[in-house]
């Protein structure tokens, strides 16, 4: 079983024990974060529809900090005795990937009963306000909220 989840401005595929150096993130030394998942395969069947994805717990630790590859850059304009000379080094996290599972260790039926759920709260919800949203955007910020 992988993933493929977010981190940062990129897509990195992810199963467990694996480690990850991804862009920085705040947070401890052995502390746990979760990373949003966009496409889940398990025994070879590809969930990719968002509302399944969305059921599914991508958990990791942090390692520690890392430092990318030295970048030089050099200005130079000739004739004009102009020469600037800048390094740079990026900085990014390793985590080690702990889990990847359904977010109510049922699967689809987790996700089945927590999205009618959603649904009659952003009926009633969307009855007694008059932001203009359409059912399925109202329907997807429940669901992030939970």
């Amino acid at each position: 079983m992988y993933a493929i989840v977010r981190c940062g401005g990129r897509q990195e595929r992810a199963s467990v024990d694996d480690v990850l150096t991804i862009d920085k993130l705040a947070g401890e030394i052995g502390s746990s974060v979760t990373l949003p998942a966009v496409l889940v395969v398990d025994d070879g069947k590809v969930i990719s529809d968002p509302a399944e994805v969305g059921g599914y717990q991508v958990t990791a630790e942090i390692l520690g900090a890392a430092a990318g590859p030295k970048i030089n850059m050099i200005h130079f304009r000739n004739k004009t005795g102009y020469r600037r000379r800048l390094g740079h080094r990026q900085k990014y996290t390793q985590v080690r990937i702990t889990g990847i599972a359904a977010a109510g260790g049922g699967g689809r039926k987790a996700g089945a009963g927590k999205s009618s759920a959603a649904k009659e709260a952003t009926a009633s919800a969307g009855s007694s306000s008059s932001s203009g949203r359409t059912g399925s955007s109202a329907r997807s910020t429940s669901r992030k909220k939970d």
